[in-house]
């Protein structure tokens, strides 16, 4: 079964949770930007801890940050299954994915769209989860790349090659039509932001991305 995470990127106030926790999906998306990485500045440590307090499902966060090591040391204590970073970052430091999961986290890379998604294939031994982004990180609202489609098609290939579990997240631009665009290519999780928050009915949003095979 496709999983789904919600992003609360362009909508966090503390009634949208407690309203999102009423509903379907599977985790809370939580985008962490320090303004070096990428341009914007989102989700301070302060914030994200009261979100960890009402959510009702586990975070799944994605770090666009420079400084990963401080991001583990301090979000290691929040109900976190997923903690994500970048392939552009982390300079193919293993140390970093095993400390992700010591911490009892299960680790996710990230690939921006310019970046060849090959170029991790001797990497997903070490982690649980590829986020392929269809949009340039940074910014909600963005649309959807449809070359992520072949990113997801190639590394779908690898880990049934080689029998992995890694699973395979796609992030960015995310609605009815695309969604089943990204199934149909392999995906196997779908993160979803303005799509969902931006709509009347929140449940009837992500039902259309799991249900419209």
């Amino acid at each position: 079964m496709i999983k789904i995470s919600v992003s609360v990127l362009s909508k966090n106030d503390d009634e949208t949770i407690r309203k999102l926790n009423e509903v379907e999906f599977d985790y809370f998306h939580i985008d962490v930007m320090d303004g070096k990485f990428v341009k914007e500045i989102n989700f301070p440590l302060s914030r994200i801890e009261q979100i960890n307090k009402i959510a009702n499902k586990p975070l799944d966060v994605h770090l666009m940050v420079d400084d990963i090591d401080f991001y583990i040391d301090n979000l290691s204590s929040f109900n976190i299954e997923y903690l994500t970073i970048h392939y552009e970052v982390f300079n193919g430091n293993i140390e970093l994915l095993k400390k992700i999961k010591k911490k009892g986290i299960k680790c996710g890379l990230s690939v921006k769209p310019i970046t060849d998604i090959k170029e991790t294939f001797n990497l997903l031994d070490n982690i649980d989860l590829i986020l392929i982004m269809s949009v340039e990180p940074g910014y909600g609202g963005q649309e959807f790349m449809p070359s992520s489609l072949e990113k997801i098609r190639i590394l779908k290939g690898e880990i049934k090659r080689r029998n992995l579990k890694t699973i395979i997240s796609v992030d960015g631009g995310i609605n009815k039509e695309n969604a089943k665009l990204c199934l149909d290519s392999g995906a196997d999780m779908l993160v979803t932001g303005s799509y969902v928050v931006m709509s009347e009915n929140y449940q009837v949003a992500i039902d259309s991305l799991k249900f419209n095979n």
